[in-house]
């Protein structure tokens, strides 16, 4: 088998539009792309790729899937087969292998620490409510500008002054010491190994993957004592490694696609900031210098990167190290720098949204203009100085790996310095050279590392998997949507929306005020602490009735995302795994209920609508109630053809009484439900 490792690098490697564009020529449409549909003959486009959710669909034929998904269905590959041929495209060993006791105990263990680090999270965000988090922590948020909303949706909190608060509270969860030790969550005294909190006396910010789970934490102290460190960071571990996290990634990777623009910062404040003000496709670099990881995670969802950094000579640095290795991984950047004493933090409190998206565009710079801005007030009249810029600037160019777009930089630099082309061609040439030949030993210098193992020729597309149909592979169903799969058209339409809100919101809290015609005392207590979320809601629901999903396809998608959510994944986690299930007809369930055709666009009418929270708690609860309803009238038209066969009196008097009680129930319902009773 192909080891979980290199199956999730594949699944997380593997960019949606690249993969598609390597079959279907896209087009650009807000935050999506779309194209007319490989799947069936189209004049109007209706086939969707969504970069920020990794999957397609095609509204008019009905498939969809994720990037390995669209791999077998195309190719009619199985999905092994299809996680093989990515793995060729993205150029990643794939070493079979029986997965052993071991690896299914790693495996286990990676999960294990995440669900601690997403303990923690709550831990510190609930610490944040206490009396010492609300005058020490609290205050300090609301002294840098966060208002509430803020420090709610980014679980901003607080690890108290004592150093054992945490350690306590984990054990006392049933947390096992190793699993704290490895997150970096607890450290051990010296002597007689007894756990502290690493994270004590500090407002909290934590580190989310792309998915939304809680990987990492950064502390700052409040303290103004030069001897304690201003941040303490979690330690790299099997679930975090600092060059391949991005602060701020999974709030913003929505609006990146949307706006095919990533904003880089470099702190934690300066991401909640700018995201306060309006300017949510911005992420930090976690207080490292900007890794080649980080810029392909950026790449994921955009090919354009403004670097907005502080503007004195850090900050400056720090750019100019930036631009070489944007370029360098074919995409586009410009560069932004904030004016001196000001950050993107300070500079996004002191003005309005107007004013910072109006300064961007005026400062925006490409990366020629501002190294010759930069460079050439130093160089001066200086021949030599002159040179060495123009070389730097070519240098620069070397790296982009388009010849095309080398070339036209190559054009503007020439007219800019007034020199040859050929001249900087020339330079490109040896540079790139140069390049090749130090990649080249860096690689020999890998295979030596690798214990001798012989270096395996570069992959190539043309050593993919044969294309063909392949007598393993369960083939979709039929392109005529979820109708041709339902058995029962009854409770069809109702199982459809149920599951619609699981798979779309199903991690949401619910929260039910007390004037909501679905509020429950008895429940409101304990629910004030710890609300029900969407799935347990309905799962609550389910089981109260000792229910289960009529038609099979359903009650299969059903089962397979509370498989998952009982082992604690995120909302974009399950849904992801679902649509690169092995069970295509699980993925395709899946595709065609999480996307909606239509979308509103009308700022003044999307205002104007109710929170989705309010939204939630209302449609939830009347779906459920729409479905036991419609599971009556079945069963109410059961019995009335259950009464023409019956012959004894004794028989048709018991079916006559209980088709009164199940009449009794739907007029209940649809009363609830604000129908006429007079449908019965």
């Amino acid at each position: 088998m192909i080891p979980q490792e290199t199956v999730n690098l594949i699944l997380d490697t593997a960019q949606i539009v690249d993969v598609v564009s390597d079959f279907v020529t896209l087009k650009r449409r807000g935050g999506n792309f779309v194209a007319c549909c490989p799947f069936h003959n189209e004049k109007t486009p209706s086939f969707n790729v969504s970069p920020s959710r990794g999957i397609y669909k095609c509204f008019g034929c009905g498939k969809s899937g994720s990037a390995v998904g669209f791999v077998m269905e195309y190719e009619h590959l199985s999905y092994v087969e299809a996680l093989r041929y990515l793995a060729k495209k993205y150029h990643i060993e794939i070493r079979e292998e029986e997965e052993t006791a071991e690896q299914i105990a790693a495996r286990q263990r990676n999960e294990s620490l995440l669900l601690v680090s997403e303990f923690a999270g709550k831990f510190f965000v609930d610490q944040l409510a206490t009396p010492e988090g609300r005058s020490i922590g609290y205050q300090y948020f609301k002294s840098r500008g966060l208002e509430d909303a803020t420090i709610e949706k980014y679980r901003l909190g607080w690890a108290p002054r004592s150093r054992s608060a945490f350690t306590q509270a984990a054990k006392e969860a049933g947390y096992k010491d190793e699993y704290l030790l490895e997150t970096g969550l607890c450290a051990e005294y010296d002597s007689d190994h007894r756990l502290h909190d690493r994270f004590y006396d500090r407002v909290i910010f934590p580190i989310h993957s792309v998915s939304g789970r809680v990987i990492a934490f950064g502390g700052r102290t409040l303290l103004t004592d030069k001897t304690v460190a201003k941040y303490v960071n979690s330690k790299e571990s099997e679930i975090y490694v600092k060059s391949r996290s991005l602060y701020g990634i999974y709030y913003a990777k929505s609006e990146i696609s949307k706006k095919d623009k990533c904003y880089l910062v470099e702190g934690y404040l300066d991401v909640l900031s700018m995201h306060q003000l309006g300017i949510t496709n911005v992420v930090a670099s976690s207080g490292t210098s900007l890794t080649v990881e980080q810029i392909r995670l950026i790449k994921k969802f955009t090919g354009n990167v403004t670097i907005m950094y502080d503007g004195d000579s850090a900050g400056i640095h720090a750019a100019l190290r930036g631009i070489d290795m944007v370029l360098k991984e074919g995409m586009d950047v410009k560069i932004v720098l904030i004016p001196d004493g000001d950050d993107p933090d300070s500079y996004a409190r002191k003005h309005t949204l107007e004013e910072v998206q109006e300064f961007i565009a005026a400062n925006e710079r490409d990366f020629i203009g501002f190294k010759t801005d930069l460079l050439l007030e130093e160089a001066g009249s200086d021949p030599l100085k002159r040179a060495n810029l123009i070389n730097d600037i070519a240098d620069t160019i070397a790296g982009i790996p388009d010849a095309v777009k080398r070339s036209v930089y190559v054009d503007e630099t020439a007219r800019k310095f007034r020199i040859g082309e050929d001249l900087l061609f020339d330079r490109i040439r040896r540079t790139r050279e140069k390049m090749i030949q130090e990649e080249q030993v860096e690689r020999e210098r890998e295979r030596r590392r690798n214990a001798g193992a012989p270096t395996p020729p570069p992959p190539s597309l043309d050593d993919a998997p044969p294309m063909g149909p392949v007598a393993e592979l369960k083939p979709l169903p039929t392109p005529t949507g979820l109708a041709a799969m339902e058995t029962d058209p009854v409770l069809a339409p109702s199982e459809q929306e149920l599951l619609r809100f699981i798979l779309r919101e199903g991690l949401t809290p619910l929260e039910f005020s007390s004037d909501s015609p679905y509020f429950d005392p008895e429940e409101a207590a304990a629910e004030a602490q710890s609300p029900r979320c969407v799935a347990q809601f309905i799962d609550d629901a389910m089981a109260a009735d000792g229910i289960t999903f009529s038609n099979a396809c359903y009650e299969k998608v059903y089962e397979a995302y509370f498989a998952l959510y009982e082992k604690g994944y995120a909302q974009d986690q399950m849904v992801r795994m679902l649509l690169d299930s092995e069970d295509r007809e699980v993925a395709f369930v899946a595709g065609q209920l999480i996307e909606e055709k239509y979308q509103l666009s009308v700022k003044s009418f999307t205002s104007s609508m109710t929170t989705r929270q309010s939204w939630l708690t209302h449609y939830v609860p009347r779906s459920i109630l729409a479905y036991q309803e419609k599971r009556m009238q079945k069963q109410g038209a059961a019995l009335a053809e259950e009464l023409k066969s019956a012959t004894s009196p004794e028989e048709q008097m018991r079916i006559l009484k209980e088709i009164g009680r199940v009449s009794g129930i739907r007029k209940l319902l649809l009363g609830k439900l604000g129908r006429d009773k007079n449908e019965i």
